[in-house]
């Protein structure tokens, strides 16, 4: 199969910030996987460049080695990368040279990921993932506490965005609300799936944390408690 080196992932952040640079541009950069985007991306914050960053929960919890498999639920874009890959986004979430953590969700009919590993479409659903994969693998490990991990979740995509009303619990936001039980442990279970497509490697593990309620302009949407 042919490979997705970290070079092609490296070069265009390099590219794309120095023509941020040169023109005064705000950048953002998606999915971020790799140790030596970090380093690009920190250098370019401490130079005043207008950069911003995010990577997804499997980009933290999940290396190279689980392509191994051939489950192609594990087949994404950027790939997986290795551990020491891991170490460095962990780093970056931890020093804020990565901005936010977004989940890359990804749906994928059953019939497109059940072909061989390299004709698989690319992506991972990762919506309910998010939370407890972070709780997992940034949480319990004292990468990052509580309050960086809902910044990084709300508050800093929101302000990428321009949305003042959104990502805060200020008066006068708007009420757009999770809430949560950080200690609460469940099953993610196929049948129990909300989106419409299941491709996703963690099918069958246990987690920790759960939505409860979701709150969207002032009226539950969602709940499971």
């Amino acid at each position: 199969m042919r490979g997705i080196p970290d070079a092609s992932e490296v070069v265009m952040v390099g590219r794309d910030i120095l023509l941020a640079e040169l023109t005064g541009a705000r950048l953002h950069i998606a999915h971020v996987s790799t140790k030596d985007a970090v380093r690009l991306i920190k250098d370019a914050k401490k130079r005043g460049i207008k950069i911003t960053a995010e990577t997804c929960p499997h980009y933290f919890t999940l290396s190279d080695d689980e392509v191994k498999s051939f489950n192609t639920s594990f087949r994404v874009n950027p790939p997986l990368r290795s551990k020491d890959d891991i170490k460095a986004i962990k780093d970056g979430l931890k020093d804020g040279s990565i901005d936010v953590i977004a989940t890359d969700h990804a749906p994928h009919a059953d019939a497109e990921k059940d072909v061989e590993f390299d004709k698989a479409p690319c992506g991972m659903i990762g919506l309910e993932t998010a939370l407890p994969l972070a709780i997992e693998g940034l949480i319990e490990q004292k990468i990052i506490d509580w309050k960086a991990l809902i910044s990084q979740m709300s508050g800093a995509p929101a302000g990428i965005l321009g949305l003042k009303d959104k990502g805060s619990l200020a008066e006068g936001a708007d009420a757009d609300v999770a809430i949560i039980d950080p200690e609460a442990e469940w099953v993610y279970e196929k049948a129990g799936i909300l989106s419409k497509s299941k491709n996703s490697p963690f099918i069958g593990k246990t987690l920790k944390g759960k939505v409860l309620y979701t709150i969207c302009g002032g009226k539950v949407v969602y709940t499971d408690a």
